[in-house]
């Protein structure tokens, strides 16, 4: 590597046209691959009439499941077991999780503890 850098000092024509190739790959190739990279799936639930519709599902993995609050009233999404939690959504507020790993994720409103939903993530 010394060498490398050590005999282009003499040629700085070349040197900089190296540093120049080094610096384009570096911003060019990550927003290539980012280009390149499909989109997640999204899946909506409707929180309305005091139920989360529909009230259970079953998604693959990295799947992002985005729910809106219709009713007038605030509502939650909260994970049973505290791995997602949404603050309180007022009328068409939105709450967004990704889901990373494979399991049943029950899930409650914590203003109204009847509003049950479940999320079945399962590899295809």
């Amino acid at each position: 590597m010394y060498y490398l850098f050590s005999r282009n000092a003499t040629h700085p024509r070349r040197a900089g046209a190296v540093l120049a190739l080094i610096l384009c790959a570096a911003f060019v190739v990550p927003a290539m691959l980012a280009a390149a990279a499909p989109n997640a799936p999204t899946i909506d639930v409707n929180i309305a009439k005091f139920a989360y519709g529909p009230k259970e599902i079953t998604i693959t993995p990295g799947t992002k499941i985005i729910w809106t609050n219709h009713d007038e009233t605030p509502h939650t999404v909260t994970s049973n077991d505290k791995s997602f939690a949404s603050k309180g959504l007022d009328t068409d507020d939105k709450f967004e999780h990704t889901f990373a790993n494979e399991g049943d994720f029950n899930y409650i409103c914590t203003v109204h503890p009847f509003m049950t939903g479940v999320v079945h993530v399962r590899k295809q």
